[in-house]
């Protein structure tokens, strides 16, 4: 797959511009890179690093860390189910075992219409719901068969197209940050002030 498109180089250069040194910016621009590709591609990553002036290899180690970046094609919809103690208690082991029946998929597995990726989930903070699931990490609670099959249903159809986005949607509308509210995007060793949100001089 590809390198950031030439829509969202501006808008990462954008968004590096808000950090002090570039490769702070490097969590924000990783989100960028798997909303236009629906995973962190390795060409990504190489522009990525060429972006903040980092290597490639501190791209994935950064991404690595953190759950919500796949390094693979998922489907359009990524289906976490929750197995952790609560809700493995309340038949999360039981629900995986339907949504593979239902979705035709072992878990780790992507319907072959690359509509649904299965996977298994550690614990999603969420155990007075349990069993709990997410949908491109939209929380689902104290889910039944039937909730899970109406779900699919309703994802199958486009019902809740305006709820739940594709994978790597994180907010269907990007911060922006006038020039005049920003913090100031200078190295801290060279601040000689504090920045005017810190005295109170800011409009709030």
């Amino acid at each position: 797959m590809s390198r950031l498109n030439d829509a969202n180089i501006k808008i990462a250069l954008e968004i590096i511009s808000h950090y002090p040194r570039p490769k702070s910016a490097l969590i924000p621009l990783l989100h960028l890179a798997q909303e236009q590709n629906g995973y962190v591609t390795r060409e990504a990553m190489v522009h990525l690093g060429e972006l903040v002036g980092v290597t490639s290899a501190e791209v994935y180690g950064t991404a690595s860390f953190y759950e919500m970046f796949r390094f693979e094609p998922v489907g359009k919809y990524l289906v976490n189910i929750c197995g952790t103690m609560s809700c493995a208690l309340m038949g999360a082991g039981d629900l995986m075992h339907h949504a593979e029946q239902k979705l035709g998929v072992k878990a780790g597995g992507t319907t072959a219409d690359g509509m649904f990726t299965l996977a298994h989930a550690e614990c999603q903070a969420a155990c007075t719901e349990a069993p709990t699931l997410q949908v491109n990490y939209r929380f689902r609670y104290k889910v039944t068969n039937s909730d899970f099959d109406t779900l699919i249903d309703d994802l199958k159809s486009g019902r809740l197209s305006d709820e739940i986005p594709s994978h790597g949607v994180v907010a269907r509308i990007r911060q922006r940050i006038p020039a005049d509210r920003g913090v100031g995007a200078i190295a801290p060793e060279l601040a000689t002030e504090n920045p005017a949100w810190m005295n109170g001089k800011a409009a709030l």
